[in-house]
């Protein structure tokens, strides 16, 4: 018996491959950005994808493409960027941002559509955000879904990376509640460890990463291997910006650690001032397919390699990590098989 998703705010595709490998299948996928829309249709060739600013979507034009389909789960990433950490240094108040608004289109949909779970992530700092709280109580209150949500780390679910993301689950069957953790621990080791060199590979992603100047390049060698940072380098290397007391930032031009999770993968990801994403033992900066492994796509997913890099780095530090979407979606595809039988799952 198939089980129907959609997926809003799609991006490449990481919610959505977690869904597939969870037996879900995804009809719809939206996605306003052009570039991202093209690499998700190019891993998830069944589903289809409409490149649309999800404000200008119809529920008539949903109901259409879905042709009387049963919708099982409706997820969704609602871009809130003005509540990330990064985007919040030093600030007690969000980011004045209009996508922080995109939250009310997820429930809108909901409203309309009536799927039987929904599933959403985002930044943990949406959770004191006021039109969270007013989706939350019309969820609840008006449309009688049973909501779960809190604070996670990917790093918990099998995903070789340190992030901590907000899900919310929620049914009008019945109580779900977010997934608990499934200690699966991946290393950086795990995932990374056994790549050719890029120069050694027959995969252009992996040939993608950043090309330096010598000092640099020099900068880099000195970095001690497995989790050296600019703090292990001489006086004489280290950036005057770096020089203050009390500098934030800390793990910028620093190398992963083997048998550790990394850090946080952002759209930063091929900017070695950007974060710790300097190889642990090569001097370069992670490439882009080790970057994408990171987050737990697949060894085959597919992006434009023709893009520029600043936009590959984008698309796959946006992603959600598929493994992480995988145990969510598994433990919504089990809840719905309890409340509707194993033979009933279109009622």
């Amino acid at each position: 018996m198939e089980l129907y998703s959609i997926d809003i705010f799609s991006g490449v595709g990481g919610l959505t491959e977690g869904m597939h490998q969870a037996d879900f299948k995804t009809e719809l996928a939206f996605e306003i950005d052009e570039l991202a829309s093209n690499a998700y249709q190019l891993n998830h060739t069944d589903t289809t994808v409409i490149t649309k600013d999800i404000r200008k979507v119809s529920i008539t034009e949903i109901k259409r493409k879905m042709n009387g389909k049963t919708i099982h789960l409706l997820a969704g990433c609602p871009p809130c960027q003005g509540f990330s950490s990064i985007r919040r240094l030093n600030r007690v108040t969000p980011v004045d941002d209009d996508r922080n608004n995109l939250i009310m289109e997820y429930v809108r949909l909901v409203r309309a559509l009536k799927p039987y779970t929904i599933m959403m992530e985002n930044v943990p700092g949406l959770v004191e955000y006021d039109l969270f709280k007013k989706a939350i109580k019309i969820l609840t209150e008006e449309l009688n879904y049973k909501i779960d949500f809190k604070v996670v780390n990917v790093k918990d679910y099998g995903v070789p990376q340190s992030r901590r993301r907000l899900v919310l689950v929620g049914s009008r069957l019945g109580e779900l509640k977010v997934a608990e953790p499934s200690n699966e621990k991946r290393s950086v080791r795990d995932v990374i460890g056994k790549l050719p060199k890029p120069e050694n590979s027959n995969d252009p992603l992996h040939k993608i990463f950043p090309k330096h100047t010598d000092k640099v390049k020099q900068r880099i060698s000195l970095t001690p291997k497995d989790g050296g940072s600019w703090k292990d380098l001489p006086k004489e290397f280290i950036l005057e910006c770096h020089k203050g007391k009390n500098i934030g930032f800390n793990d910028v031009y620093g190398r992963l650690r083997w048998n550790s999770h990394s850090t946080t993968i952002t759209g930063g990801c091929l900017n070695p001032s950007k974060g710790r994403f300097l190889h642990p033992e090569e001097d370069r900066n992670i490439s882009a397919r080790e970057a994408a492994l990171l987050q737990s796509f697949p060894p085959n997913y597919k992006f434009p390699v023709d893009a520029p890099v600043s936009k590959i780095a984008l698309m796959i530090g946006n992603a959600l990590p598929p493994k992480f979407s995988y145990y969510q979606s598994i433990n919504i595809k089990e809840h719905l098989k309890k409340q509707l039988g194993n033979n009933n799952l279109t009622d």
